[in-house]
């Protein structure tokens, strides 16, 4: 059964067809027009809407090399119902590296929005009516911060206890348990029902491989298991993700120059030392330590630390749970993958 045109931003978008759309947003102080720009792939068959976006926090550019790989696939070919992927949502952060809006604002922080309010609230407000409440599932692709790194991992809400299939189907690493924040997208995508993962990994500015493979790959399994492409070169995780329900940051207990002794995936126990604090004289050294288990899954990646910075995340674990197992599992079978046979990212 062929299913009708999607309709989106003025335009009808025929049964298997792709095109890029662009939506209005605003118009610079000298006269230059911004848009938000989705890539709608409207198949032939019916099935769900996913929308899969990116650089909300405009200095993540992880998520828009994952976002461009990801409509390279072939697969998407024979797709069933609709994908809509918005590689860059906060064009204003990316184009100036920057996390924020030029209001200052996190467009992240500023949902549902408001069509007459800031320049944040009228962003916010456009995405989600043109493409969240358009969707079924979203899958919401960010990094950690410039000059920290992020462990792959998947984020969901507790209060949707449902959405962990999804996310152990993605297959990152771990999955942790995060609580909605007001005015995130996560929370305007559960007030419309729209079930969401939100994926982290790598650093700011950067790209990094296994971040970018990790993200493809985990979409690819989401609309797989979905039924919205077939099953040829797209593996299930060959093991479980690890689960964590709570986290916690070590941070300076002075400032001075640190010096790590662990990364991220590693394994921490109680006790252990992750790190070293020095005065540029070397006159004092402070130990940085875990007063509890876990995984690191966060680290900063400045040797610069101030009193009270945020230096390590760890993530509790349960105890059954493999680190070293897990991780090289499924880093190995990203190495094997079929769909990779571009050059990497060095």
């Amino acid at each position: 059964m062929t299913q009708g045109p999607f309709e989106i931003g003025g335009l009808s978008i025929p049964p298997n067809s792709r095109q890029t759309v662009d939506l209005p947003v605003s118009v610079l102080s000298d006269h230059t027009p911004v848009n938000m720009s989705v890539h709608v792939i409207h198949g032939r068959e019916p099935g769900p809407t996913v929308f899969v976006s990116a650089a909300i926090h405009g200095d993540e550019v992880m998520g828009v090399e994952v976002v461009r790989r990801l409509l390279r696939v072939p697969n998407l070919e024979a797709l069933k119902g609709t994908l809509l992927a918005v590689p860059i949502v906060n064009s204003y952060g990316f184009l100036n590296h920057s996390r924020y809006l030029p209001d200052r604002r996190d467009l992240n922080r500023s949902f549902p929005g408001d069509a007459v309010g800031s320049l944040a609230a009228r962003l916010a407000h456009k995405f989600l009516t043109e493409i969240v409440m358009r969707s079924d599932v979203g899958i919401d692709l960010h990094s950690a911060a410039i000059h920290r790194t992020n462990l792959p991992q998947v984020r969901v809400s507790p209060r949707k206890p449902e959405i962990f299939t999804l996310a152990e189907v993605f297959g990152a690493p771990i999955v942790m348990m995060s609580g909605l924040r007001e005015g995130s997208l996560r929370q305007a995508a559960h007030q419309h029902d729209v079930d969401m993962l939100l994926f982290e990994a790598g650093e700011g500015l950067r790209f990094d491989e296994v971040a970018v493979r990790t993200g493809v790959v985990g979409i690819l399994r989401v609309m797989r298991h979905l039924g919205m492409v077939k099953a040829k070169g797209i593996a299930k995780p060959k093991v479980a993700p690890m689960r964590s329900s709570s986290s916690f940051w070590l941070r300076a207990p002075v400032g001075g120059l640190l010096r790590t002794l662990k990364t991220i995936g590693a394994q921490v126990e109680g006790g252990d030392v992750l790190g070293l604090v020095s005065d540029p004289f070397g006159d004092f050294e402070t130990e940085v330590m875990a007063d509890e288990p876990g995984l690191l899954v966060g680290r900063t990646n400045l040797p610069v630390v101030n009193e009270g910075d945020g230096l390590f995340h760890v993530a509790r674990i349960r105890p059954h749970d493999d680190p070293a197992a897990t991780i090289d599992r499924l880093a190995g079978q990203l190495e094997e993958d079929p769909l990779f046979d571009e050059d990497e990212i060095i």
